[in-house]
């Protein structure tokens, strides 16, 4: 797989992959993040799925327009924290940290996303661990262990052994909401469906959920935007 820059305005990041399934050259623009993906299949050079890319180029700004595309974070980054936007930005001492409406990463700016991605992480298990902890006392059950991802297509999972698994990037996500996905996932260790019974759980845990289900529905794919690795 390989990454290829469609020049215009604006610059169009594409990544090339082959697929010895495919019968055409495909193009994809993500509903989570706005990434491109050009697959083509055997026989197809890069230079001919390319120029297929450009046709396409109109088509292409258009889609990534819709999904806001992948905003790599740097100093003057707004980045939502519990769903509150803060300005990155550097500053002294040895901590990162939150002071009024900004997220404050010192240190050397090559490692801003390391360091940054390592306090958001642990910002992100504590909140979520408090979380299942009060929920699944509530419940009166107990979850075996709990693990942060990067998943794409879920926000949690709950595992027939009781283990836990969040997205760290709940993090961004308003404080409720991030209550709401822990109170679903803990409900799982009681009802491992979405049956009726299930769905009484989360409302005996949580209380009316329908928001903010509706604002993962509708806002969620925005957290994934975001990227932290250097270029």
């Amino acid at each position: 797989m390989g990454q290829h820059v469609l020049p215009g305005n604006p610059p169009v990041e594409i990544n090339l992959k082959r697929s010895g399934r495919a019968r055409r050259i495909s193009l994809r623009v993500s509903a989570l993040d706005g990434r491109v993906t050009l697959t083509l299949p055997r026989g197809v050079s890069d230079r001919a799925g390319l120029a297929f890319a450009e046709e396409k180029s109109d088509w292409l700004r258009r889609n990534m327009a819709r999904h806001g595309g992948v905003e790599q974070i740097a100093y003057g980054t707004r980045l939502p924290v519990a769903g509150v936007p803060l300005i990155l930005s550097p500053g002294t001492g040895r901590s990162v940290r939150i002071e009024d409406d900004r997220l404050i990463v010192p240190g050397d700016p090559d490692r801003l996303g390391a360091r940054l991605t390592g306090y958001l992480k642990t910002l992100a298990r504590d909140r979520l661990a408090e979380a299942s902890d009060r929920y699944a006392g509530q419940l009166g059950r107990r979850y075996t262990r709990l693990t942060l991802r990067d998943t794409r297509s879920r926000w949690g999972s709950c595992s027939s052994k009781g283990a836990l698994s969040y997205s760290w990037r709940l993090i961004f996500a308003p404080g409720d909401v991030l209550e709401y996905v822990a109170a679903h996932e803990v409900a799982h260790l009681a009802e491992m469906n979405h049956s009726v019974r299930f769905w009484a759980v989360v409302t005996d845990l949580y209380g009316p959920y329908d928001t903010q289900r509706r604002w993962l529905r509708t806002e969620g794919t925005a957290l994934h935007r975001y990227r932290f690795e250097a270029d």
